[in-house]
């Protein structure tokens, strides 16, 4: 894919595919199908089902935060993962995934401690990092993982 050639972008409301030129990313494109705003500025709520549309079919890359409402340090981390989301899109799409509601899936990332962010590129996992991290340090890291 080139520099001008249409991105995939999968709808946080509806889940479908949008095709998006790079030229529209930054001027708030919205879903051909549900005509919400492709992106929010918040972290999307992934299940096992929008979990894998999003990572296999986006070309924008995918940063998961995995967690559980139980993890004290992953309620610390939500603002700043938050706030990073409002500085990263529309280049990056930050998720959260909730290990407890879908172990197979923590399972099979094999997350071992939360939080733990996991950048996908292209449904490839191409970076992690653990520990909970302040909004500079996850603005940073994921720029780092993403240009990689």
């Amino acid at each position: 894919m080139n520099d001008t050639s249409p991105q995939h972008i999968v709808c946080p409301h509806c889940h479908t595919t949008n095709r998006v030129r790079p030229e529209q990313l930054a001027s708030a494109p919205d879903c051909g199908k549900c005509h919400q705003p492709l992106f929010t500025g918040t972290p999307l709520a992934l299940d096992a089902e929008s979990f894998e549309r999003h990572a296999q079919r986006s070309h924008i890359p995918l940063v998961v935060d995995f967690w559980a409402p139980w993890c004290g340090p992953c309620r610390t981390m939500a603002p700043a993962f938050a706030q990073a989301a409002r500085e990263l899109e529309p280049l990056v799409r930050l998720a959260k995934l909730d290990t407890e509601a879908h172990q197979a899936l923590a399972a099979r990332y094999q997350i071992r401690s939360i939080p733990t962010m996991i950048v996908f590129k292209n449904g490839q996992e191409t970076a992690r990092i653990s520990g909970a991290l302040g909004a500079a340090d996850i603005a940073r890291w994921v720029r780092t993982a993403t240009t990689q």
